[in-house]
């Protein structure tokens, strides 16, 4: 078996080839190779010209083909949970985008039909999006999706998405809008590559949460044919082109031993000799947090306060608001519960809040930086917050996003406690991670994000494949920085969990707790596997591979080193 170069696959006549990848998710999958489906023909500029008389009514198409496109993902967001309902709602959002509209009605004015001044209007934003680079480069995806969706219904043409095809299949792409990733039937796409994608972008996000085995950043895969069988490994980031099927055959065997041993996780977290390690769920609504509930999260680490306001013309109430907190608070009654506060702005616009025009979103106003301009949301927020706790009897821990200073954390800690509420900050910036024990002065703990640790940290866009080796979660400097972050905590006897996608990955959240992080939340897929791998380790283990994986150069070194620390094969 030969590791090849991106371009020179040859299944039907070398032999199994294995293109190499950045793992995501683990698990095994094996079978024929699928592909996206129903690609949307673009109507090209003609020059034709839409009579004066005949504008009105173009822009009315273009705005029921839209409304139609956004009530459809709209429904789906509702059927949905966690990050993918909050992605399927974001993109909703950005088939109604008044800038969209806008544009679109600029060049139907002009006498361009409205399909074509939709494909013109995208491409605008795509434009900008992908000039601007970091995390607004995500929205560009998302445009073309919306774009292809609203072409269609203009056009006659099918929806396009994702095939469901009849047998369980691999699917292969170039890349995958997220809302057709949240989509996906596990029962019969059972593995998932990209040749484009990072660990944090959407797309990884909403598969670890479907626990769909994915590897993302993958060279060669547009060579891979449809139809060609392929064994797919989350855990080492391969893909084998028509692997020995014997080999495939143990490989998958082995994965599903696997899995029906973590089916006997029952928690409480801990490792083998007894150090206590919260295992929590990353939930964004009430159906979230009672399916993890019954996969035994501990609690909750990271309640998403998003779905509530993305694809709204207007702010929620803070009655709608307390009801929604309500439901998951009720789920994990006696339980922790972190809320963090509305992380809007750069890749989650809201049509409600007074947002700035920036030429760089991703380090602009978003997360806590939007009560700068709009005090008031954060605080009716909070009153919202308090409202659902006094409801379902409940005490839980608040925190703010893209906290960078300690004057930000003071100011946050005083709003919550003032409800009577437990304040804390996430850690996502490296400004913070450097404070982090003069923010623990004013919270009383801590919650890192690796996901925005990590782009920060590397100045790195967590979409783009050429990059996706610095968005790794173990990179060694974002490693330090959580050690910095997880020592603040242990001498000021405060806690600091970990939230970000970093913590789904059973090997790492072993690192992780070696570096002095005391809990973990991740999605609830995610949640036995984490569980499981502690318990087989002991603490001093975990200590050894988190300073062996200090010590190396790249991330790649890293999961070596830990895993012989770890004995792990």
């Amino acid at each position: 078996m030969t590791t090849h170069a991106p371009g020179t696959v040859t299944p039907s006549t070398g032999g199994p080839v294995v293109l190499p990848g950045t793992p995501v998710v683990p698990g095994v999958a094996w079978g024929p190779v699928v592909r996206p489906s129903g690609a949307v023909v673009l109507p090209g500029d003609d020059g034709a010209v839409v009579a004066e008389e005949e504008r009105a009514g173009e822009k009315e198409r273009f705005a029921a083909a839209a409304g139609v496109v956004a009530d459809r993902l709209t429904e789906r967001a509702g059927a949905a949970t966690g990050v993918s309902a909050e992605v399927l709602a974001t993109t909703a959002g950005l088939a109604r985008d008044r800038g969209l509209l806008s544009a679109v009605e600029q060049r139907i004015d002009a006498g361009t039909p409205a399909a074509v001044a939709t494909v013109q209007a995208a491409q605008q934003f795509v434009d900008l999006f992908a000039g601007l680079g970091g995390l607004m480069a995500e929205r560009v995806t998302d445009v073309r999706d919306v774009r292809d969706r609203i072409v269609a219904q203009l056009t006659g043409q099918g929806e396009p998405g994702v095939p469901s095809p009849e047998q369980p299949s691999v699917l292969l792409a170039e890349d995958l809008a997220p809302a057709d990733t949240a989509g996906l039937d596990p029962t019969r796409i059972t593995g998932l590559a990209t040749r484009l994608g990072g660990t944090t972008s959407h797309t990884a996000i909403i598969a670890r949460q479907l626990g769909l085995p994915c590897v993302v950043a993958v060279g060669g895969l547009d060579d891979v044919p449809e139809g060609a069988t392929v064994l797919l490994d989350g855990e080492r980031g391969t893909v084998t082109v028509d692997p020995d099927p014997e080999e495939a055959r143990a490989r998958v065997a082995a994965a599903e031993a696997a899995a029906a041993a973590l089916a006997g996780y029952r928690g409480p977290g801990r490792t083998r000799d007894g150090l206590e390690v919260r295992v929590l769920a990353n939930v964004q609504d009430g159906a979230g947090a009672r399916t993890a509930a019954a996969r035994h999260a501990e609690g909750v680490g990271l309640l998403r306060t998003e779905l509530a306001f993305l694809s709204r013309a207007e702010e929620p109430s803070v009655e709608e608001q307390a009801a929604g907190y309500a439901e998951v608070f009720e789920a994990f009654h006696g339980r922790r519960v972190v809320v963090r506060t509305l992380d809007a702005g750069s890749d989650k616009p809201l049509a409600f809040a007074t947002m700035p025009d920036e030429e760089n979103p991703a380090l602009g106003v978003r997360g806590l930086r939007v009560a700068r301009r709009d005090p008031g949301l954060l605080e009716r927020q909070l009153d919202a917050i308090a409202e659902g706790a006094r409801r379902a009897g409940a005490a839980p821990w608040v925190m703010a996003p893209m906290v960078a200073t300690v004057a930000e954390a003071a100011d946050f800690a005083a709003r919550v406690r003032a409800r009577g509420l437990t304040p804390g900050v996430m850690i996502e910036v490296p400004s913070a991670a450097l404070i982090a024990e003069r923010l623990l002065q004013h919270v009383d703990f801590l919650s890192i994000g690796t996901n925005d640790l990590s782009q920060y940290t590397l100045a790195a866009d967590r979409l783009s494949a050429d990059l996706a080796d610095l968005t790794d979660p173990w990179q060694p400097a974002l490693l330090a920085l959580v050690q910095l972050t997880a020592e603040a905590g242990r001498r000021t006897g405060k806690p600091v969990g970990v939230c970000g996608e970093a913590a789904a990955d059973p090997l790492l959240a072993c690192v992780l707790v070696g570096l002095g992080v005391t809990s973990l939340s991740c999605a609830a897929s995610s949640i036995a596997g984490v569980g499981a791998r502690l318990a087989v380790v002991d603490s001093d283990a975990c200590r050894r591979a988190a300073e062996a994986a200090l010590l190396t150069d790249d991330p790649y070194a890293a999961r070596a080193a830990a895993r012989r620390e770890l004995g792990v094969a």
